[in-house]
């Protein structure tokens, strides 16, 4: 009997891929543990997006390595973007480490473990690295009958595609993910049908892009087909949609979105900035005006529409005055979810070369700055909410308060709010149910379980 302990770092699209390497362990016969003293095996799915992700990476990787150092693990794995863009440098500086398997290996995971485990020490060479990086360009197996959902059982995420093109200066996603490329709709709506069967209730569509989906494969801009024929899936009761580009938000996008009822009002836009000079100098295709538009669009076809999106403070050159109005455009247009990255210059990248780089003190003030005004535009909008029924999926149960959590349509997941509700009946996580909003703060709203004769879901 093999064991492994598993560790994800990193967003929601490299936790997909974790949960189909677990898939495919659990197929063959291996068994998931969570201790390290336990494991004869720890993979760790890595992440480098950004200075702070690639430190943590880096971290956790020297801290399973002392396992490996005191002789009770047989193997130390590394995946994933960290295991991609640094295959050298990590054989080099963690000699601890066995195998590197990139972000279109994962599929070879039990093959190289494997490998690893049925090698005996003396038989393996201590300069010896087993990598496995096929081409970024590939497009792995979709692997839908094996993957595991670590997210409850209830909400999942449903990649549907990877890479991206559209090179961005301050981001490595191309150089670690690839070219874009879609997933095929049969393929999808696959996974999708069986995570369903499992119990999933909310189904979550991720890629580097969504808006641009199908273009590779299909020439046009298949997202709307895709999400009409997801809303067919019997036990599917909400589709969220997150990291759409606003430049590829079509009208037909955003008619499925107002007509479809399982499709959440709710749309995850990474604007990144809001002045138009900043824009051009980060490769983006948008503009101030057409933002504006965009955001005014939105709200008047879907009126209940919740926007997310992301900023990120101190790009090269940026000035004081082009910070002052982005604080001014993010009072004017009130953004329901925002959070904001303070810009790290990212190795091989044109933005990380520029001049007039930003000291790291001005950036955090600058982030700081937009925050506390979105925690005024947030706790506004949430007392909103009090006195409004509302639909919320229940995920847990908070024990020392006797207190449910659960999340409405209104916030996605480990980055939104939560609403916390009292209710006089157990619930089960999962459960769907009408909630009266009788309190908020900033982030989160407070609640009481309407009841009536069974919950709606």
């Amino acid at each position: 009997m093999k064991k492994v302990l598993f560790i994800s770092l990193g967003c929601d699209k490299n936790l997909v891929d974790s949960e189909k390497m677990l898939g495919l362990l659990n197929e063959s016969g291996y068994v998931i543990v969570e201790e390290e003293a336990e494991a004869d095996a720890i993979v760790v799915n890595t992440c480098c997006f950004i200075h702070d992700a690639k430190e943590e990476s880096i971290e956790t990787i020297l801290e399973m390595a002392v396992w490996k150092q005191n002789g009770s693990l047989k193997a130390l794995v590394v995946t994933g973007c960290l295991a991609q863009r640094y295959q050298s440098e990590i054989e080099e500086a963690i000699p601890e480490v066995d195998a590197v398997i990139g972000t279109t290996g994962y599929t070879e995971i039990v093959k190289v473990l494997d490998q690893l485990l049925e090698q005996d020490d003396s038989d393996r060479k201590a300069d010896s690295l087993l990598t496995c990086c096929p081409s970024i360009d590939l497009l792995p197996a979709s692997l839908s009958d094996k993957r595991v959902v670590t997210t409850g059982g209830y909400t999942a995420y449903l990649k549907i595609a990877e890479g991206c093109n559209k090179r961005c200066t301050y981001c490595v996603i191309p150089y670690i993910r690839g070219k874009y490329r879609s997933f095929p709709m049969e393929d999808l709506l696959d996974e999708a049908g069986r995570l369903a069967q499992s119990g999933v209730k909310e189904l979550i569509l991720i890629a580097q892009e969504t808006t641009v989906y199908g273009m590779d494969l299909y020439g046009r801009k298949a997202l709307p087909e895709l999400l009409r024929k997801l809303c067919q899936i019997e036990g599917i009761t909400w589709i969220r949609i997150l990291y759409c580009y606003p430049e590829e938000i079509t009208d037909e996008l955003i008619a499925v979105i107002r007509e479809e009822e399982k499709i959440c009002h709710y749309l995850d836009i990474p604007i990144q900035h809001s002045e138009d000079r900043i824009l051009r100098k980060m490769g983006r295709k948008t503009n101030r005006a057409e933002l504006t538009a965009l955001v005014e669009k939105l709200r008047r076809e879907i009126p209940d529409i919740i926007l997310r999106t992301t900023l990120i403070t101190g790009f090269p050159g940026e000035t004081e005055e082009d910070f002052e109005n982005m604080l001014d455009f993010v009072d004017e247009m009130e953004f329901d979810r925002l959070g904001v990255f303070p810009y790290s210059p990212e190795e091989g990248t044109k933005a990380a070369e520029m001049e007039d780089q930003v000291p790291d003190e001005v950036k955090e003030k600058r982030r700081d700055a937009i925050m506390e005004l979105q925690q005024e535009i947030s706790a506004e909008a949430a007392a909103d909410k009090v006195g409004e029924e509302m639909s919320v999926l229940i995920e847990g149960y908070l024990y020392e308060e006797d207190i449910y959590i659960g999340r409405t349509y209104m916030d996605a997941p480990k980055v939104d709010g939560n609403v916390f509700i009292r209710s006089e009946e157990e619930m089960m996580s999962g459960d769907i149910v009408p909630v009266c909003i009788t309190g908020a703060n900033e982030y989160d709203l407070m609640g009481d379980v309407i009841y009536a004769d069974e919950f709606t879901e």
